[in-house]
């Protein structure tokens, strides 16, 4: 996502761009194909609300300065309530075609194991960084990498879901038409099915660390069974909360608890299992998947796993550029710099893109203002959050900074947050302005 991001960002401002992709000469566990921008974790690029939702505002960002990663995915955007979701095979297809027609990038296979010490790069190499290029960063960066641990939902053909017990319905029938108030299957649990569930998850048997690794989990893409050690009601009031579902085909019965699953591509044949990333073993998924009514007979296009997650201690590593302060020629973007999910990555390589092509073109750009989604992530990753306990951060509110005058003081949440929207919408535009 950065790297495709950075590089059609950098080409349309002129610059001859070398896009470097070591797959499929090298893969990674999770990546099936070479092409840009192939989505393994989700399909979702969350809330696409840009007035009460800081990832919507992102969104907002983005499209505004012409950006490849979200003009693709309105192309490609799967119904999903009030989330952008996309089919993600055909959304990397048309990334990579994208980028392959573009006058000034060409491409170039095979992986880059070193930091050169000449020209311009950047390195996007995502939470799959290969080991012999992590290997060279930890050596040139004179620290430990930084590690945590990421884990993927599977993936659910639509024909083995029994619809008899199954209903589509998004969450309070949100949407602006039909096909987005029923962008979800639900499948409804009793209380019974609930406790035996959650006994079935505790008890199976799940990939452990290996010796010596003691990385710890993204609260945002936690498996399912750490969620449920932290206690047995946890999955019902997060994933699994039954608010704002009625079983339609039982409208006076109140599930218990509710397993969502939204549709991963477009033809409407492959849903992913929403919230259900898991460490378990490929046959205990199986096993304990099937306990959920509606997935008894279910077959699974891709079953969930874990892998590890590196990324730089940025606040100290990096300057405000996104340069690498012991090698300025080198930037790097996306989620190896402490972001996390696709927006905030891409996000972070359209910024990249900019600030490189802007200094080769001999020209001072600064990053956007800390009131802007971009600005207030590239604030973060770089300076604003605190080094001994740096971790990967999704966008919020939380890293804006306060308002003030009309549109902040202690106003109700919903006013507050569109206040960072009209400020941020406003900061972002000038921002533009000003680099044309």
């Amino acid at each position: 996502m950065a790297g495709s991001e950075a590089a059609w960002q950098a080409a349309n401002m002129g610059i001859k761009v070398v896009l470097h992709e070591m797959r499929p000469e090298t893969g990674t566990f999770a990546h099936q194909t070479g092409n840009f921008g192939e989505m393994v974790c989700s399909n979702s690029f969350r809330s696409d609300d840009s007035e009460q939702n800081a990832v919507g505002l992102l969104h907002w960002e983005m499209r505004a300065a012409n950006g490849l990663i979200m003009q693709t995915a309105d192309q490609h955007r799967l119904p999903a309530g009030g989330a952008l979701a996309v089919d993600r095979e055909p959304f990397a297809e048309a990334v990579t075609a994208a980028l392959k027609s573009h006058p000034n990038i060409s491409t170039d296979y095979g992986e880059i194991a070193e930091l050169p010490s000449e020209g311009m790069w950047i390195f996007a190499t995502g939470p799959l960084t290969s080991p012999a290029l992590g290997e060279a960063i930890a050596k040139e960066t004179g620290t430990d990498r930084l590690a945590f641990f990421d884990a993927i939902a599977p993936i659910v053909y639509a024909e083995s879901i029994d619809m008899d017990v199954a209903w589509l319905q998004s969450r309070y029938d949100k949407g602006e038409t039909e096909e987005e108030q029923k962008a979800y299957l639900n499948c409804p649990m009793t209380k019974d099915q609930y406790e035996a569930f959650i006994d079935a998850l505790l008890a199976a048997d799940k990939t452990e660390f290996h010796e010596g690794e003691t990385a710890g989990y993204f609260d945002g893409c936690l498996p399912i069974e750490v969620m449920a050690e932290r206690g047995r009601e946890t999955l019902r009031h997060g994933p699994m909360k039954p608010i704002g579902l009625t079983n339609a085909h039982r409208p006076e019965e109140k599930a218990y608890a509710v397993v969502q699953l939204r549709r991963d591509n477009k033809l409407g044949t492959l849903y992913n299992i929403v919230g259900f990333q898991t460490k378990m073993k490929y046959g205990a998924q199986a096993e304990v998947f099937k306990m959920i009514p509606g997935l008894e007979n279910a077959s699974f296009a891709r079953l969930g796993g874990i892998h590890r997650n590196t990324f730089l201690n940025s606040p100290t590593l990096l300057d405000d550029q996104m340069r690498l302060k012991s090698r300025p020629n080198i930037r790097f973007a996306g989620q190896v710099t402490g972001v996390e999910g696709y927006v905030e990555s891409a996000a972070m390589g359209l910024l990249a893109g900019r600030l490189a092509a802007a200094e080769l073109s001999g020209r001072d750009m600064g990053p956007p203002p800390g009131s802007t989604a971009m600005g207030a992530l590239i604030h973060h990753i770089t300076g604003g959050a605190e080094a001994k306990t740096f971790q990967p951060m999704n966008v919020n509110f939380g890293l804006f900074p306060p308002l003030d005058g009309i549109r902040g003081g202690r106003k109700g949440r919903k006013e507050r947050y569109k206040g960072y929207t009209d400020r941020a919408k406003e900061d972002f535009s000038q921002w533009l302005e000003g680099q044309s």
